[in-house]
């Protein structure tokens, strides 16, 4: 069960905020996701039951205790096995309540993960893709998936999921000007862009456009964009541009 009155309303991982930490070890610890919270342990060489007891976990036999290792692996800390904390970084541990585990693997490390769901922001921290890449779930002989941060996966599935990490495709948005759909790369337009979809190969000296727009992914939404202009788009920005002829 969880003792969140030995810990006041901080419920679990409650002794991560006592004021005296001195000669204590730092680890982070998470309980069923990867949102990390800092423990402190007066013991260098825990044993599994006294790092899920400080985070207000007990009794241990309830629990499944993971360290995470610095390739990424999840390595099995069980209740009466001791942990070194000596001559290391800030440990890294996520805890489960016991029950069915699901393995799998990201970017060749292998996962133990104690819930039928991870969520996509979880895949991220666990892959740590680039500012260009995403993390896409492995479909062998298909096309990979992938993943939205923002959405859970099942892992109740049978097989091992493997995800890996590459360039997200290019991003394509369908907008509307002047009454139909186009589709343009990227989420950020210009000025020039809309022109030249609206009215293609007529740029003359005498030709003055002008232009508004709705439905922006911008604030303020809906608008007149001048010549220079800029602005970031989703599906259904919609874009009304007019020519008028100078004599």
């Amino acid at each position: 069960m969880l003792d969140h009155g030995k810990h006041g309303e901080g419920g679990p991982h409650g002794h991560g905020h006592r004021a005296e930490h001195h000669g204590a070890h730092r680890v982070a610890f998470a309980f069923e996701d990867l949102q990390f919270k800092d423990l402190f342990l007066k013991d260098p060489v825990p044993l599994g039951q006294q790092i899920l007891a400080e985070a207000g976990l007990h009794p241990a036999e309830e629990f499944s205790l993971f360290a995470i290792l610095p390739s990424g692996d999840f390595e099995d800390v069980r209740p009466h096995e001791e942990y070194n904390l000596r001559h290391r970084g800030v440990e890294r541990f996520v805890a489960f309540r016991t029950g069915v585990l699901f393995p799998f693997i990201v970017r060749e490390a292998r996962i133990m993960w104690g819930r039928t769901h991870i969520d996509g922001a979880d895949l991220y921290i666990l892959a740590d893709p680039g500012p260009d890449d995403g993390v896409f779930l492995d479909v062998p002989g298909g096309s990979d998936r992938l993943i939205d941060p923002d959405t859970a996966f099942d892992l109740s599935g049978p097989g091992v999921e493997r995800f890996i990490v590459a360039p997200k495709p290019p991003v394509e948005t369908e907008i509307i000007v002047n009454a139909r759909a186009r589709t343009v790369p990227g989420t950020r337009v210009t000025f020039e862009e809309i022109v030249a979809i609206a009215f293609p190969g007529q740029a003359q000296p005498n030709v003055v456009f002008t232009m508004t727009y709705r439905h922006a992914a911008a604030t303020p939404a809906a608008g007149e964009l001048a010549a220079g202009g800029a602005v970031n788009v989703k599906k259904g920005t919609t874009f009304n541009v007019t020519r008028t002829v100078q004599s």
